[in-house]
């Protein structure tokens, strides 16, 4: 029995940074198996790179059209149990149901799409654990604690994308897919008992059938009807501030899609190691990668802020994935492949961490779960697109055309920042998304 006193997370800032932190481990581990796992075990039983590109195309899909997730979250919710808890313990639900069916059912490595499908409805729920996670950030933290939050968020999601590549990437080498699918539906089980232990603010139920009733706050910020939330949601995104960042976005999810799907693909073909080894790699550099995130990250966007910090990564990368073009004749090589691996699951965590502050400040908090949930939907179309690209790159040239068309698409996003100017705190809208002026010293934005 948990007193009613404790496990409050508007009472504890440790509490919610602790909670944001496992929640996004939970969504990291569906990401892992369906984005890494699967992809490196078809690629080293014979898959081509079409298939492997149709998988993760399918995979992606979900997080590209979630934004129609953040209007049904922020129109309907229990309330009695908080504007988010509800939505994510029965996401998490959901998810382990679909796990267990994908255990049943053992699509082959032929069966491209049937594992299409498979990896498409389990994102489908994660994507609503995601959103609903996302809304609860933007609802429960406080301002000072964004950068850390962002730190905390995407390092978990990271070590959870981590543990379950390692971990079930060995499994399917051993047992096959079904042991990996029943590994994650336990470990999100787990997680989704954590959730109903919580309590969102004081007075809330824990469960449905439980004591309790709404907090004001949230009865004062909740709309509750279709067009307050669509004018509100359109009426922040039309800001110039926001109509900048989108871009923005997407290049940052074009990346990750490319890199997912070049992993496995040089792995095999290049380095000729089997999907053990390649996702043995892949997930100890996301694990590498999570740590930096929760601590590196989080130090950096508190101590430079967001938008200096979000620059100095997109030409970081920009260098990564140049190096990486013009030293085609290493690609063989198992120590050049790991510096391949790390390099970029490093960058992408920093980068992100960096800039979610920014995807926060922006939002209104009627529409919390809305507006976020659409400024990451754009990233997540550019994941999509990434590995969409990736499935023509035979005709387009080869993988060094791929690193190509990445640092292209970075130059648009680091050109952006460059000029444009964001938010320094929440609410933040005089002048925002205004192009920078010149000369002259710029203030500091964070």
């Amino acid at each position: 029995m948990v007193p009613d006193g404790k496990f409050i997370l508007a009472q504890s800032s440790r509490l919610r940074l602790f909670t944001l932190f496992i929640l996004y481990v939970a969504q990291g581990v569906p990401i892992g198996l369906f984005w890494t796992a699967i992809p490196a075990w078809m690629a080293a039983n014979g898959a081509s790179a079409a298939d492997v590109g149709y998988v993760l195309g399918l995979t992606a899909l979900p997080w590209t059209l979630k934004l129609v997730n953040g209007f049904i979250m922020d129109r309907y919710t229990f309330m009695a149990m908080g504007r988010r808890r509800a939505w994510i313990a029965g996401a998490q639900c959901t998810m382990i149901a679909l796990l267990l069916a994908c255990a049943f059912v053992q699509p082959g490595v032929e069966d491209v799409l049937l594992l299409g499908v498979a990896g498409f409805v389990v994102n489908m729920a994660t994507t609503f654990q995601d959103v609903a996670v996302d809304g609860l950030a933007v609802d429960i933290m406080e301002e000072d604690e964004r950068a850390r939050a962002s730190g905390m968020m995407f390092g978990g999601q990271y070590i959870g994308i981590a543990a379950a590549t390692g971990i079930t990437g060995m499994a399917i080498a051993a047992f096959g897919p079904s042991a990996a699918y029943l590994l994650a539906a336990g470990f999100i089980a787990l997680i989704t008992a954590y959730v109903l232990v919580l309590r969102e603010r004081e007075g809330e139920r824990r469960l449905p059938w439980g004591e309790g009733t709404v907090h004001p706050r949230n009865r004062e910020v909740h709309l509750g009807a279709w067009w307050p939330i669509l004018k509100n949601t359109f009426k922040s995104l039309l800001l110039p501030a926001s109509l900048l960042w989108l871009p923005v976005l997407l290049v940052r999810g074009f990346h990750y899609g490319m890199f997912t799907a070049i992993t496995p693909m040089m792995g095999a073909n290049y380095v000729g190691w089997d999907e053990a080894a390649i996702t043995a790699a892949a997930g100890t550099a996301q694990l590498v990668a999570g740590i930096l995130g929760l601590t590196l990250g989080g130090w950096l966007g508190d101590r430079f802020g967001a938008k200096r910090t979000t620059i100095v990564f997109f030409a970081l990368y920009m260098a990564f994935s140049a190096t990486m073009m013009a030293t085609q004749a290493m690609w063989g090589d198992s120590r050049y492949f790991l510096f391949f691996i790390y390099g970029w699951f490093a960058l992408d965590i920093l980068l992100t961490v960096a800039a979610l502050p920014i995807s926060m400040r922006l939002c209104d908090a009627s529409v919390a779960a809305t507006q976020f949930t659409i400024y990451m939907a754009c990233s997540n179309l550019g994941i999509t697109l990434g590995a969409t690209v990736f499935g023509f790159s035979d005709r387009l040239g080869g993988l060094p055309a791929m690193f190509g068309v990445v640092i292209a698409l970075h130059f648009v996003g680091l050109l952006i920042m460059l000029l444009a100017r964001f938010p320094r705190r929440a609410g933040y809208e005089d002048l925002a998304g205004s192009l920078a002026e010149a000369p002259g010293p710029a203030p500091r934005v964070n």
